[in-house]
């Protein structure tokens, strides 16, 4: 066959290779193959909740679940009894076909997504029943876009179960919850894009092949960063947990659900949270592949059953890195929230994609290191220059003339209004404490030290 009437000719061909070893199996493997990916991603959960009350109560000091089963183990069994127990209500002013739809709608996308992670390498080194065949369910050129289109539909789930309530606190949530992660997928995508420029392919199974010997979370720090504080927020969970947190009277866009069906939404922010790390894992931390203490005296730590030993672990210390977040970092303003998103990463990542293209342009034309951090550092540097002056400019104190002017009525129109800038509210008329001297000495802070 003429090289040149190949439907690849003029690709790397080599992006191709990992490919060819899909889409051999026989159905009762692929289904085989199913299966284990929804056992793994449902026991991952059960473990994952166990550890977060675990380790949030060691973390503050608590004692945690101890009573069902032993040290507490079997709590995540328990609490799926209570909620399937409960009693099952559909509201009465709900549209019942999309409430009971939404659910579903959520959940099922949540564990589509992890078809295409790698749990080993995509030769066909291990053998299941006799059968040859890699350690994933499929992979194809654009896995990574298939990603993401898997979690933009989870939001109609939150969406419709918010609308469908027919209550105004759920519609709020919903639309909250949609407005986040709509923002931070973008952030996410921008990620993406510098791992398939240095990769030059979609393929999770390419990408993984690629990150040897160094991991692309070291090569694109900036990448990884940005993609850890997206997929929390993606998640919707703590600091970002403003659409649905735990600790409010009104839950959110869930508030109207009960029974499995609140059950289905607990266990689709799960099942997100172990897909979102294995994406991590795949993209910037070598995936399968062991670290790098293990992978310089041990050759076959890169073989035959061992690589799923990596991805595993890999999966629960982002896991744990979830639980600590939790445990460790208050609840974000609203506004916060939005602003880390649309001004802070995804400027980030456009000026990131811009450095990463310009430096692999650079690279594949010959030129130096020396001249590649001339050519992309010297703009960097002006445009970092430029960003400081602005800063410093913009926080001189405000002259009187620019402030307000009026009188600040809190009130105005009937319902209470924020002060503007340079405005403040007026003093609040109190009575006369009736407290002795003394008292009223010791909760201003008088000096009593002669007592002591």
């Amino acid at each position: 066959m003429n090289p040149t009437s190949h439907p690849l000719a003029g690709y790397d061909l080599a992006a191709y290779e990992t490919l060819g070893f899909f889409g051999r199996d026989p159905w009762w493997l692929v289904l085989l193959k199913a299966v284990f990916c929804f056992a793994f991603l449902v026991g991952t959960v059960l473990v994952a909740i166990v550890w977060e009350r675990k380790v949030v109560a060691w973390m503050q000091l608590r004692i945690g679940p101890n009573r069902h089963g032993p040290w507490g183990l079997l709590q995540s069994l328990a609490d799926g009894v209570k909620l399937a127990l409960k009693e099952d209500l559909v509201v009465k002013g709900a549209d019942k076909a999309v409430y009971i739809l939404a659910p579903i709608v959520c959940a099922i996308p949540a564990f589509m997504a992890f078809a295409v992670i790698p749990f080993g390498p995509a030769g066909n080194e291990i053998s299941i029943f006799g059968t040859r065949t890699p350690m994933q369910l499929t992979d194809f050129p654009v896995a990574l876009l298939y990603i993401l289109a898997t979690a933009s539909v989870g939001i109609y789930g939150i969406v419709l179960a918010g609308w469908s309530s027919g209550s105004t606190y759920p519609l709020l949530g919903g639309l909250r919850s949609s407005a986040q992660m709509i923002s931070y997928e973008i952030a996410m995508g921008l990620s993406f894009a510098a791992v398939f420029i240095y990769s030059g392919s979609m393929s999770t199974s390419e990408i993984v092949s690629s990150q040897q010997p160094t991991w692309f979370a070291v090569l694109l720090p900036v990448s990884f960063i940005v993609y850890i504080v997206a997929m929390v927020g993606e998640t919707n969970r703590a600091p970002f947990d403003l659409p649905e947190a735990e600790g409010e009277l009104v839950g959110g866009f869930n508030t109207e659900y009960s029974s499995l069906k609140f059950a289905m939404f607990m266990l689709a922010e799960y099942v997100n949270m172990v897909t979102v790390s294995a994406v991590a894992s795949t993209l910037f931390l070598g995936g399968w592949r062991a670290p790098w203490p293990v992978s310089t005296f041990w050759e076959g730590a890169n073989h035959g059953w061992w690589p799923m030993l990596w991805i595993v672990l890999k999966i629960q210390l982002l896991l744990f890195f979830f639980i600590w977040l939790r445990g460790t970092l208050p609840r974000f303003r609203y506004d916060q929230f939005m602003k880390l998103g649309w001004k802070v990463l995804i400027p980030v990542s456009l000026v990131w994609l811009v450095m990463v293209a310009s430096v692999r342009a650079l690279r594949n034309e010959g030129y130096g290191f020396g001249e590649v951090v001339l050519y992309v550092g010297a703009p960097v540097g002006a445009l970092l220059l430029l960003g400081l002056l602005r800063d410093v400019v913009k926080r001189r104190p405000e002259t009187e003339d620019g402030a307000p002017s009026g009188e600040f009525d809190p009130t105005a129109g009937g319902y209470p209004v924020p002060p503007l800038p340079g405005q403040q509210l007026p003093p609040v008329p109190r009575r006369p404490s009736r407290a002795p001297k003394q008292l009223q000495d010791a909760l201003n802070g008088a000096d009593h030290s002669e007592g002591s």
